[in-house]
């Protein structure tokens, strides 16, 4: 299992999660840019991390990066960041500090004053519009 609040073994994930879904929470895949639902949101609300439900991020700090991903400056919920090499890269891999599930990656060259720029999957989050 994991060190994290909610916990489940791969098979329990694969179980309860779409297949595309289990791929970027489980085994850190990334959607295709542009291609994601919540790239663009209308009003105002919450995203929360789509395999456990954790808040992640508000509106309000959501901004469009032009970079194909939903993007956002500050965290409203706990989000781990950890060193990822992969695909010959160095970058920072965020994940839900409930669950552990792979969201993207956090890049330093955000245009707001926190400096950043969390670039999250699509298929990591789910989308609560408070205001309708």
């Amino acid at each position: 299992m994991s060190d994290f609040p909610v916990s489940k073994s791969q098979e329990e994930w694969r179980e309860i999660l779409p297949p595309e879904r289990f791929a970027i929470l489980r085994e850190a895949a990334t959607e295709r840019p542009f291609s994601g639902e919540l790239n663009h949101v209308e009003g105002s609300g919450e995203f929360t991390c789509g395999g456990c439900g954790a808040l992640l991020f508000t509106t309000d700090a959501k901004f469009d990066s032009g970079c194909g991903w939903p993007s956002f400056d500050a965290a409203a919920g706990t989000i781990i960041e950890r060193e990822d090499r992969s695909h010959g890269m160095l970058r920072i891999e965020i994940v839900c500090g409930s669950c552990g599930g792979h969201l993207g990656h956090v890049f330093n060259d955000g245009p707001t004053d926190s400096g950043l720029r969390y670039c999250v999957n699509s298929l990591a989050i789910d989308y609560d519009r408070k205001d309708a």
